[in-house]
């Protein structure tokens, strides 16, 4: 099972939006996408990028809140076409998205300068960093036994 969301990041004087998609079983961050628009399209890449890099999976459901980029027939088409069965969080039950939610307070806590990025350009090259290292290689994560996601899924097999 997979989960997604997006949220923003201040860079600069203006706002960039991130979406995620998580791989649930080890909290591994499979694909990713940053814009200056939270529409469709940033979910959709997102959801492409996860989709292609772990090999095109079978039998795979998403999660996400209702929110209009993951409701837009853009998306909605892309989970047909992959055969990706949608799972959304109930109205204002922000419980259901908890790893994500997660994610991203880690992400703003204990990766962003405090007092925010000075250019776009900053914020994705930052970003990308935690994404594809740090969080991926180094963050222990309590439920996996205190393992990174790639420690937790090569135990896995």
């Amino acid at each position: 099972m997979w989960c997604g969301d997006v949220t923003y990041i201040w860079a600069g004087n203006r706002w960039v939006y991130l979406a995620a998609v998580m791989d649930l079983y080890a909290r591994r961050i499979v694909g990713w996408a940053l814009s200056n628009r939270p529409d469709s399209q940033l979910t959709t890449r997102a959801l492409r990028v996860a989709f292609e890099s772990r090999g095109c999976p079978l039998q795979l459901m998403f999660h996400s809140d209702q929110g209009s980029h993951y409701t837009g027939i853009e998306f909605r088409q892309m989970l047909w076409r992959y055969r990706i069965k949608q799972s959304m969080s109930r109205r204002a039950n922000c419980w259901d998205d908890a790893p994500m939610e997660r994610f991203f307070r880690s992400l703003k806590t204990e990766w962003m300068p405090a007092h925010a990025y000075t250019n776009q350009g900053q914020a994705e090259t930052d970003v990308l960093r935690y994404l594809t290292d740090y969080y991926k290689h180094q963050r222990p994560h309590s439920y996996n036994g205190y393992k990174t996601p790639v420690e937790a899924k090569s135990l896995a097999g």
